[in-house]
């Protein structure tokens, strides 16, 4: 089908309004992440107390995911993601500005509603413009979000060295993500109609099995990613008596591989096929982190865990791409349910290797990512669907 420049400057305009939303919503996490210190200070809150606050992001993600899905597939994604990428900037303001611990937890409830919201919202029309440029985008999406985790997070550090407060730090970064939010409005992409053939919509007993099954896969990686980003260090440092300061490369290796793989992740992608192309990151993260566990070295530690993140990293954005292309008709629903499951794996990663390490160890407790890895590389051959091939 020929595309003129027209409507290729349009698909153009469609994918970048699309990144500046996976830039926004990564710089505001970011940012929130670099000032937790401060804020704790601040209200002179026990680690006990924060725990109990930070609970009110997770409980408004999950919320959020579980009413986003049925409003993108009535409204659509534009309709839904464009007044909740502005809403980022006001609920990242509003945790610097309570004054306890009731207060903070509401806030950021609103802070993890609106971000929940966004996530499944943004996806799904990452799928639609992924679906209208005809090759695979989302690898690339996701590594922006990451990227602008890392700008909000150096943003935020800065600002705390200059001496600014939480409240002035997150008003400059609030007003730099209203701008990249009105930057996109002005250029997304609606979703265009979709034919509902037989041959396009699988049945709906095996849609709602396909999405099940990748909620599952996006489950078991996002508990390794979780694990990794809390206890990777630890192991480095207790377990193979590396100091502090080289333990933290640990985490440091995971998620630049990570970055790079999802970079690199969409030309994979349309040359492998997602279900090769997850087989092999699984493999791949699997043997990684097997190789940090038993290698026994700092130095062999860093690289396997360099390998885990490399292998995680295109794993979600090929599941994500294709919950949102199961059945097009149900796209926003079948998304909300495979991103809070993969939520749910990335709160619950912490707490399972923490209890696993306290009965078994450490290092054992750390094999349960790598083997859920392997059964990811595994299973996936079981959604070999129109939406997801090869």
């Amino acid at each position: 089908m020929h595309v003129t420049s027209s409507e290729r400057a349009t698909l153009l305009r469609g994918r970048v309004a699309v990144c500046l939303l996976f830039l926004l919503s990564g710089m505001a996490i970011g940012t929130w992440t670099a000032r937790i210190p401060s804020i704790k200070q601040n209200l002179d809150l026990s680690d006990g107390e924060l725990s109990i606050g930070l609970l009110g992001i997770a409980a408004g993600a999950i919320a959020g995911m579980q009413v986003v899905g049925r409003l993108v597939d009535r409204y659509g994604s534009v309709r839904v993601m464009l007044p909740m990428a502005f809403a980022q900037s006001v609920v990242l303001i509003l945790p610097a500005h309570m004054p306890g611990l009731a207060g903070l937890t509401v806030a950021l409830f609103a802070f993890g509603l609106v971000h929940g919201t966004l996530d499944v919202a943004m996806n799904a029309n990452g799928v639609e413009v992924e679906r209208a440029l005809g090759r695979p985008i989302m690898s690339s999406l996701h590594a922006v979000f990451s990227i602008g985790g890392f700008l909000g997070a150096t943003t935020g550090g800065l600002l705390a060295q200059a001496a600014f407060g939480p409240g002035a730090t997150f008003a400059a970064v609030a007003a730099v993500i209203a701008v990249l939010a009105f930057w996109a409005t002005r250029w997304a992409l609606s979703p265009t109609p979709h034919p509902t053939t037989p041959a396009a919509t699988p049945p709906p007993a095996r849609g709602g099995r396909g999405v099940l099954l990748l909620g599952v896969l996006a489950f078991c990686c996002m508990i390794g990613e979780g694990a990794v980003a809390d206890w990777s260090s630890v192991y480095l440092s207790q377990d193979l008596g590396s100091s502090e300061g080289f333990a933290a490369a640990a985490y440091a290796a995971f998620s630049i591989m990570m970055t790079a793989g999802r970079l690199a992740g969409d030309r994979l992608a349309a040359r492998l096929g997602p279900v090769t192309l997850v087989r092999a990151c699984g493999t791949l993260a699997a043997g990684g982190l097997g190789l940090a566990l038993l290698a026994g070295h700092p130095v062999a530690a860093v690289i396997g865990f360099g390998c885990f993140g490399a292998g995680l990293s295109c794993i979600v954005p090929q599941v994500f791409s294709a919950a949102g292309r199961h059945d097009p008709a149900r796209a926003g629903r079948a998304l909300a349910r495979v991103a809070s499951l993969g939520y749910v794996g990335f709160l619950t990663g912490p707490v399972l290797i923490g209890g696993i390490a306290e009965l078994m160890g450490l290092p054992r407790a750390l094999a349960v990512p790598a083997l859920l890895a392997f059964f990811v590389a595994f299973a996936v051959g079981a959604l070999r669907t129109p939406a997801f091939t090869k």
